[in-house]
């Protein structure tokens, strides 16, 4: 007998968690180290927006627990409007839960009691006072049972509570009626929780850089505050300071030269070219003050690149000089039933539930560059101007092209040849199928040559449409050095090159020291003759820049092979690739020796 759903009012029975302790612990490993900073801030600005009043948050030493243990427990308080007892028994113990309205794109009720639970093992104390009475609760980890829930408490009376009122000597001065302290004591009880965790930037403001770093602007009614030099004496106000905190929209609307947006087909880009004065490097402490890429939603920034990767993605948006005074947040736009959100743990943005599409958008404004960037980055290019070798190179490579097998099409939708797509050849694959009545080719009756996938035959054989094209398989070469600021200390150090693909560039590295090795060697063995060194540079430079040229022509050709897919190929030109191929000494100094020789006689004796 078949079963059949109730009538009328149907029952469910409710999806429960076995074992929630393992589930907050492998969340917990989603997120940064210091998302607790993000998601107990953001707890705070949301009380304050609830209290409908300005207000005021307050990273700090739990100076009771200094006071009375001498150990410095990390705390942050806020004057929002705060929670009894009972709304925080409810609130704080149960895992998808929160005073705020939940939803997709908005508070999920599991960020704080993942990012700070999970790495406060013995416990994150909540006291909360509202209409003037205050409450205690402590949210911990249970090490016999591995599992997190609130602290059971003896009560004055005999009877046991997981809340408890607690007196006003422990009402931070800060809060008056209302408001919030969330102290996090860390996994030992000897543990000082306002030292940084491992790896955090700026570990003496680490609390102000992150904050700062993770907000683009906070709402108008909010202050928030952050302790740095707390191991300095408390009276010491030179160096034991509350830092007022505003995101990073402040600081470069301050220091940018100009500013502007790019609408992009999905997103808007924003953009500052910074001034060039001390605060880039000077403010790096408590902002993200240098060149540096992000995505900005709802006032806030994910996936901030800044160092090398920072620089690596200014160069794909076309900023290829001068990255470290340029500044861009892309934030895109939702439409339709394309939503943005983050991910649970909120370390990453997604689109329509994909990752962010930064390919997509650094192409779109390359190839749109605002007129102010295209100007900027041209009069930081002045000082790497193209190199005086690129004829000679031509003229020399020019009868072996051939050799190198460049391709003459690409593939394109709209193409008006048929090609094959392995190796870009006129005429797509040969083969032997006959054609329908319908003009079509005929199917192979047998799964013969389908390696026993019968789909196989529906394969197309006669090629793919693409259009013949006449590229210029020289890349653009730039000689970059720290010395005249056209190569950021960092930026392809101790590697002779770096290929940017998108806009067929090289730049070699003129601080290499294959290369000046080179240029020491001839110039001893010149050495007296006048105007060596500068000779000697020149002709190193040159047949350097040959090799170089000559490799990435070479791997271009490897491109859209049977064996060679687009990651292989991106990796053959990689820095570490490039710097392999200028690490040959032979043939450059035999050329380069030759060249000398010709120009300046035989060498000393």
């Amino acid at each position: 007998m078949r079963a059949r759903p109730a009538s009328g009012e149907e029952q469910i029975l409710a999806m429960s968690v076995r074992n929630i302790g393992f589930l907050l612990d492998r969340l917990g490993e989603d997120c940064h180290p210091l998302q607790f900073l993000r998601e107990l801030t953001q707890n705070s600005i949301e009380a304050i927006q609830r209290s409908g009043r300005s207000g005021e948050i307050i990273w700090d030493v739990d100076w009771t627990t200094f006071d009375l243990e001498g150990v410095r427990k990390l705390c942050v308080i806020d004057t929002g409007d705060g929670m009894t007892g009972s709304e925080m028994v409810k609130f704080i113990n149960q895992l998808s839960s929160s005073v705020a309205e939940q939803s997709i794109e908005g508070n999920y009720g599991v960020g704080a009691k993942i990012a700070a639970a999970t790495r406060n093992t013995l416990g994150v104390i909540y006291v909360s006072w509202k209409a003037g009475a205050g409450s205690m609760i402590q949210l911990f980890r249970d090490a016999k049972t591995a599992q997190y829930g609130l602290r059971q408490w003896r009560l004055a009376d005999g009877a046991y509570d997981y809340w408890f009122p607690v007196d006003d000597e422990l009402r931070p001065e800060a809060i008056a009626d209302n408001g919030t302290k969330v102290v996090l004591l860390g996994s030992a009880a000897a543990e000082d929780t306002m030292r940084p965790p491992p790896g955090a930037a700026s570990p003496s403001r680490w609390i102000s850089k992150y904050l700062n770093t993770r907000y683009f602007q906070l709402p108008s009614k909010v202050t928030l505050r952050a302790r740095e030099g707390w191991e300095f004496p408390r009276d010491d106000a030179n160096r034991n300071v509350l830092r007022t905190l505003t995101g990073q929209r402040k600081y470069l609307d301050e220091h940018a030269v100009t500013s502007g947006s790019a609408r992009l087909a999905d997103s808007t880009a924003h953009w500052w070219i910074l001034r060039e004065e001390p605060a880039v490097s000077n403010n790096s402490g408590f902002v993200e003050s240098a060149g540096h890429v992000a995505a900005l939603y709802r006032d806030e920034l994910y996936e901030l690149s800044n160092g090398r990767s920072g620089m690596s993605l200014l160069q794909q948006f076309g900023i290829t000089f001068g990255h470290r005074y340029v500044v861009i947040y892309v934030e895109p736009r939702e439409k339709g039933e394309r939503s943005v959100t983050t991910n649970t743990a909120r370390t990453n943005l997604l689109i329509a539930r994909q990752p962010l599409p930064w390919a997509d958008w650094a192409a779109e404004f390359r190839e749109n560059l605002p007129d102010q960037l295209k100007q900027f980055v041209n009069s930081k290019a002045a000082a790497a101007a193209n190199t005086d070798h690129e004829k000679a190179i031509r003229e020399r490579l020019k009868e072996i092209l051939n050799l190198f097998k460049l391709s003459r099409y690409r593939v394109t939708p709209d193409g008006d040849a048929m090609i094959d797509p392995e190796t870009l050849a006129r005429g797509g694959q040969p083969g032997t199928a006959r054609q329908t009545r319908a003009g079509g080719a005929a199917r192979s009756p047998s799964g013969a040559g389908t390696g026993g996938n019968v789909y196989a035959v529906f394969e197309k054989t006669d090629g793919v449409p693409g259009r013949r094209t006449n590229p210029d398989p020289f890349p653009e070469v730039n000689w970059v050095s720290v010395t005249d600021g056209t190569r950021e200390p960092g930026d392809i150090e101790d590697r002779a090159a770096k290929y940017l693909a998108e806009q067929n560039r090289l730049l070699i590295n003129s601080d290499f020291r294959a290369f000046n090795d080179m240029t020491a060697y001839f110039v001893n063995e010149f050495g007296g003759v006048p105007g060596v060194a500068d000779l000697a540079r020149d002709a190193v430079r040159a047949w350097f820049e040959q090799a170089l040229v000559e490799a990435v022509i070479g791997v271009q050709a490897l491109r859209n092979s049977k064996e060679w897919s687009p990651e292989n190929v991106e990796r053959a030109l990689s820095d570490e690739s490039l710097t392999a191929v200028a690490m040959q000494r032979y043939h450059v100094h035999f050329a380069v020796k030759r060249e000398l020789g010709s120009k300046l006689g035989s060498r000393r004796a």
